[in-house]
């Protein structure tokens, strides 16, 4: 059983190097480890190269039968945990810069407290990961980019959106009068890594609804760069508002067409079905969930 899981994790991390790491051996001993359980099967699992390591037909068949048992098996094995007096374990939870900030750490700061046992690793990413080939128990995304399949929890309300820029960029660069004027101005744009593409900007007003895709000289991967660019005048940011609030009010950022609104779905944590989910899981669960009052 050892030597198969240790087979599950090269072929799923593709990498002897990866996969010692997250199983805390040596590349050799791994090596060694896979090439006898070949051996033992008289099957070649494995193609190595001098820069790749991938399953043959024989693995992927192999792979796709074991993991999910594995992850069972795991998932089993960490439900025991019930039977302590405290919820123990660790979480990995993937998640969006700004619901990690704005919603994931103050929850967690009224759960974890109480509970030393339970430890949560978070991963920033803005891409669309595969939360079970990557091996986390749960991923923070906006509901509409939550596949269907799984299991959905709200963890925010609503998140308004404004577009602001710095004054003196606009006294280079005068307010536009209309969304559509935004073409003519040069906008800090968030590139989605899984896309491929800009952000898409977003306005309604009175049922009319406005999506648009801008041209600019900056573009980054995360909004705290974005905020800081628009700080430093370089250009109009559309943002959470929950982001420029301190600053609309301090007079660094000013909002145009506030008369046009934008609210993007909430943020949801969302994970795959969990026969034998632990208490620790559906603890962190119960104190994400998003409350109204």
């Amino acid at each position: 059983m050892a030597d198969l899981a240790a087979f599950v994790v090269v072929a799923e991390e593709k990498s002897f190097t990866r996969a010692s790491k997250r199983l805390g051996l040596s590349q050799s001993a791994l090596s060694q480890i896979v090439r006898r359980l070949e051996q033992r099967l008289g099957l070649r699992l494995l193609a190595r190269t001098t820069r790749s390591v991938a399953p043959t037909q024989i693995g992927e068949q192999l792979l796709s039968t074991l993991a999910p048992m594995l992850r069972d098996l795991e998932a089993s094995i960490e439900a025991l945990s019930e039977t302590r007096e405290k919820p123990a374990g660790t979480i990995r939870i993937t998640s969006v810069e700004h619901a990690a900030r704005q919603f994931l750490v103050p929850a967690l700061a009224r759960v974890l407290p109480d509970n030393p046992d339970i430890k949560v690793e978070i991963e920033v990413d803005y891409g669309l990961k595969d939360i079970v080939a990557a091996h986390f128990d749960a991923g923070v995304r906006l509901g509409e980019q939550v596949e269907k399949d799984m299991i959905a929890v709200p963890i925010s309300p609503p998140i308004p959106m404004a577009i602001v820029g710095a004054p003196d960029y606009f006294a280079r660069n005068p307010p536009p009068a209309t969304p559509r004027e935004l073409s003519r101005h040069r906008c800090l744009n968030l590139r989605m890594p899984t896309s491929g593409t800009f952000y898409e900007w977003r306005l309604s007003k009175d049922g009319k609804a406005l999506h648009v895709r801008l041209d600019g000289q900056l573009a980054f991967n995360a909004l705290g760069p974005i905020r800081d660019a628009a700080l430093a005048g370089l250009g109009i940011a559309n943002l959470p508002l929950d982001q420029v609030e301190e600053f609309l009010a301090s007079g660094q950022l000013i909002q145009v067409f506030s008369d046009w609104s934008e609210h993007l779905p909430p943020y949801f944590l969302y994970y795959p079905n969990r026969r034998h989910a632990s208490a620790a899981f559906r603890l962190v669960i119960e104190g994400l969930r998003w409350r109204s009052v």
